[in-house]
């Protein structure tokens, strides 16, 4: 897991669903200190990360415009080949 997680807002094209989903999951891994969720910890797990990605869409949609793009590529995008 990386120690950062990375910056979504002032993305071009806007972060994804599935971009904010990984990330609010990679938050909840770290604030939580699960990394793989057993039945114990599943459901805790899953709510968390729903209310983080609610919480993350509602916070990057009132935010205003960055003035320069994130220094960072969002892991998913990394994945993607390049055309």
């Amino acid at each position: 897991m990386c120690r950062n997680i990375t910056t979504l807002r002032g993305l071009q094209p806007a972060a994804s669903p599935e971009e904010i989903e990984a990330a609010a999951r990679q938050y909840v891994r770290k604030v939580s200190g699960v990394q793989n969720t057993s039945s114990a910890t599943s459901e805790a797990f899953e709510r968390a990360v729903q209310h983080v990605t609610v919480a993350t869409i509602e916070l990057l949609s009132t935010l205003p415009p960055r003035r320069q793009p994130p220094t960072t590529v969002p892991p998913l995008r990394r994945l993607q080949p390049r055309a």
